[in-house]
């Protein structure tokens, strides 16, 4: 008796449509919780429409941004902590565009894994959405790529793209920055998004297990307090302190001729770069030129309104502090 043999199939080689196809139709709730006015349809098509907000903006000029978690996303597995990933995805691209003084509008995520691991993703998704909720940019679209044979199984990789809008003559561009400027330091949540090999490298395994919450404390999303906040004072440039620190960020967003120069002790240090510092025996300069030290956003403004803004960002539980000044030279000194 002659039986058929059934062919090979896609799922054979270790894709699974069928259940790629059912963690998007998971997260379609989770993205409509975050849709705004301007988004013109659901994900799940080959692309996304969004509407310019032209009656909020005269001028408006689009920014962009693209970043992802680095080998946070190593220490996430190791202690089973996958929510704050989507958090920290968003965190990374909106800060990063809030700097020119854009509001985000929408955000796309892609997605690489070995295996699809439908409870893991969700949770990831789930911290997406909230990220985007924070923001108040709507999660419009992604990609889901399954990927045998490129990343092991429970292997993974993240990216995010955000998009945002900010009139012509409101763009913070560093132009208006003078010496005798001020700095004002916001309070990062911890160690956000960057230094994460650094950390792996430096902290033991069944140290992060038991100190996870505070490792992995997700990156602070700054949007809503900081737009408020350049609607009433005037702030001329703004960095976010990622990789790279102190020493490579804030020099950014400075006109030639500026330099920063930053008052050590001027903020509480969190205890999680105390641990890094102490268990590396790490150099006081490494550890500012790898991490926030507590810092996640600098801005400039006129030494006379340094109090108003860090009272504004006070009604947001925000908290700030001078840090420093602008100084004639160039790059960044910390005394």
């Amino acid at each position: 008796m002659n039986r058929k043999r059934k062919g090979l199939t896609y799922k054979d080689s270790g894709v699974d449509i069928d259940q790629a196809d059912r963690f998007v139709e998971s997260i379609k709730p989770l993205a409509r919780l975050t849709a705004r006015p301007e988004v013109m349809a659901g994900i799940g098509g080959f692309g996304a429409l969004c509407r310019l907000p032209k009656r909020k903006f005269k001028d408006p000029i689009l920014v962009s941004s693209t970043d992802g978690v680095g080998t946070k996303l190593k220490l996430a597995k190791l202690t089973e902590r996958y929510e704050g990933l989507g958090i920290d995805l968003v965190g990374m691209n909106v800060n990063d565009i809030l700097t020119l003084g854009a509001e985000p509008l929408f955000f796309l995520d892609y997605f690489a894994i070995g295996r699809i691991d439908q409870a893991m993703m969700l949770a990831v998704v789930k911290g997406v959405a909230d990220g985007c909720k924070q923001a108040g940019c709507a999660l419009i679209g992604g990609e889901t790529a399954e990927m045998p044979g490129v990343y092991a199984r429970g292997d993974f990789d993240l990216a995010g793209f955000c998009v945002g809008v900010v009139d012509r003559d409101r763009i913070i561009d560093g132009r208006k920055t003078q010496v005798g400027h001020t700095l004002i330091g916001v309070a990062s949540s911890g160690i956000h998004s960057n230094g994460f090999s650094f950390v792996r490298r430096v902290l033991k395994n069944d140290f992060v297990r038991a100190h996870a919450e505070e490792i992995l404390k997700p990156t602070k999303i700054y949007v809503k307090p900081i737009l408020s906040l350049i609607a009433k004072e005037p702030i001329f440039s703004m960095a976010h302190i990622t990789g790279g620190g102190f020493f490579e960020n804030i020099p950014r967003v400075l006109p030639k001729g500026c330099g920063a120069k930053i008052h050590a002790g001027a903020w509480p240090i969190p205890r999680v770069f105390q641990w890094i510092k102490e268990k590396g025996g790490v150099q006081a300069n490494e550890m500012y030129r790898t991490f926030n030290m507590g810092i996640g956003m600098v801005l400039v403004t006129p030494a006379r309104r340094a109090g108003k803004v860090i009272s504004h960002l006070a009604k947001f539980k925000e908290h700030a502090w001078v840090i420093g000044d602008i100084v004639k030279g160039e790059g960044v000194s910390i005394q």
